[in-house]
């Protein structure tokens, strides 16, 4: 990890990030906030970078792309009837990377960690 951004406060870039996951979040009733979560991402990429909230930019960013493509994919194939699956899924994942980055950020962990195992 790089040094000098470990020892910084990360309040700021914190907060961008939550706003970026309710814009996701908000995105789901709106749509044109989805490209705004995507915007604010690609602006943060030298101010989280070497943190653990990079991980989160990352998460973020291909949960925007990876859900472009598949609603792209769905879209074109819906004629057929099976694109229709392919956008309840895609919505589903949405939701899901939506939910499981939201509170991986809640409790200041990246997105990519499994929380501990008691035993």
């Amino acid at each position: 990890m790089n040094q000098p951004n470990a020892n910084r406060d990360l309040h700021r870039e914190k907060n961008l990030l939550t706003v970026a996951y309710a814009l996701q979040a908000a995105s789901l009733a709106l749509g044109f906030t989805y490209v705004l979560a995507a915007i604010i991402g690609h602006l943060m990429r030298a101010s989280v970078a070497g943190t653990w909230l990079d991980s989160h930019r990352r998460w973020q960013l291909r949960t925007f792309w990876f859900s472009l493509l598949w609603g792209v994919l769905g879209a074109a194939t819906a004629l057929w009837g099976i694109g229709y699956f392919i956008l309840i899924a895609d919505l589903m994942w949405i939701i899901y990377r939506i939910v499981q980055g939201w509170a991986a950020l809640s409790r200041n962990q990246p997105v990519d960690s499994q929380p501990a195992q008691t035993q």
